[in-house]
């Protein structure tokens, strides 16, 4: 065997044992998020999506696999993935594009949910977060480092998942595990048991 073909082993090693290392500490938490979602769905609000880096493609696929489907159809979600976009940025300041459209968007009832691989919150996901506090918005947060920087931005009821790594490319692997692991979820309380999976 190669060593390439060593350090490539290696990366799928280290990915399956984080996976069997926190599928029972993770379990609950993101549980907790799906209960969080599934409870603004079924009472007419939206989920409002955003991330930093890279956890914004993430909050793309989580928009899509909502107002799409997952594995099997349903009728669509109400979910919208936020935008960092420059212009909105220039006008109301620099990491505040998430917050500011949090603050015209957000009603209460509604659900933020936010991924940040980083160990301290991104300036832009910590905006929104705030925005969506002042709406009466819940929060859910999917962050690395265990999530530790952002306990103390979180209320009692909001959610916080925390991938307890600190690198990027395994955090990041591991949420998108927990967006298929939402979806799903959803999924079984709003259809049931699928008969043939």
């Amino acid at each position: 065997m190669s060593m390439l073909e060593q350090r490539i082993q290696q990366q799928f090693f280290e990915s399956a044992d984080l996976q069997y290392q926190t599928a029972e500490s993770l379990a609950r938490p993101v549980a907790d998020a799906a209960n969080a979602l599934l409870g603004v769905i079924t009472a007419g609000g939206k989920v409002m999506i955003c991330g930093s880096g890279d956890g914004a493609v993430l909050a793309r696929h989580l928009q899509v696999r909502l107002m799409g489907r997952f594995e099997r159809e349903r009728p669509p979600l109400s979910a919208l993935a936020l935008s960092n976009d420059p212009a909105l940025a220039a006008v109301v300041g620099a990491g505040q594009a998430y917050g500011q459209q949090v603050r015209a968007l957000g009603h209460p009832g509604d659900v933020l949910v936010v991924f940040d691989a980083g160990g301290a919150p991104a300036a832009e996901c910590l905006a929104a977060v705030q925005a969506a506090q002042q709406k009466d918005v819940s929060v859910v947060v999917l962050a690395g480092a265990g999530g530790a920087g952002w306990r103390e931005s979180l209320s009692e009821t909001d959610v916080l998942v925390g991938v307890p790594h600190e690198r990027p490319a395994r955090i990041l692997e591991m949420q998108l595990l927990m967006v298929h692991c939402l979806c799903d979820a959803l999924d079984l309380q709003l259809m049931g048991e699928q008969e043939n999976p």
